[in-house]
């Protein structure tokens, strides 16, 4: 279990994150369109996973910003920003927003996927809510980079992420 903080108090997840040269857990995750997607659905593209406790709060909302405005210059890759909000709301604020470059996919159906890599906080007021992540991989499924934020109120180290892919 990953050792946290929220505002500064000690918090858990669930897990660890996935290992950087271990093949990513299969998902399965619900589009801002109510279908399901998987890892295989982005099979040949390298992805970014931009995981975040709700898109509702202003760390959240910049990530998912930021990974935008960068994702337009990567080639051959995805980012994929991953919460248990609701499609509808991921769907609202990129909407709102004008963010195009980035694929919005939720885990609120039954939560597998923060429990399979590790993340689910797992005490606290924002228990049951993924922590703020970042997991990349490359084409094979090979995970390149595991970034678990100390602090979820912090932004993850996004140069740290983009650079796995270079």
């Amino acid at each position: 279990m990953a050792n946290i903080t929220l505002g500064g108090n000690p918090i858990q997840t669930v897990g660890n994150l996935p290992q950087a040269g271990t093949k990513a857990p299969d998902f399965k995750l619900t589009a801002t369109d109510l279908s399901d997607k998987s890892l295989s659905d982005f099979e040949g593209s390298r992805l970014v996973l931009n995981i975040f406790p709700s898109i509702d709060t202003g760390t959240c909302a910049q990530s998912v910003r930021t990974f935008n405005e960068k994702a337009s210059a990567l080639e051959n890759t995805k980012v994929l920003c991953i919460s248990k909000d609701l499609p509808f709301a991921m769907a609202r604020f990129c909407g709102a927003e004008g963010l195009d470059n980035v694929t919005n996919l939720s885990d609120y159906k039954t939560g597998d996927f923060g429990k399979s890599y590790g993340l689910t906080i797992a005490n606290s007021a924002l228990e049951t809510l993924l922590s703020r992540c970042i997991v990349v991989i490359d084409t094979d499924g090979t995970i390149l980079h595991t970034e678990q934020v100390g602090e979820i109120a912090d932004e993850p180290n996004y140069e740290a992420a983009l650079n796995a892919l270079s």
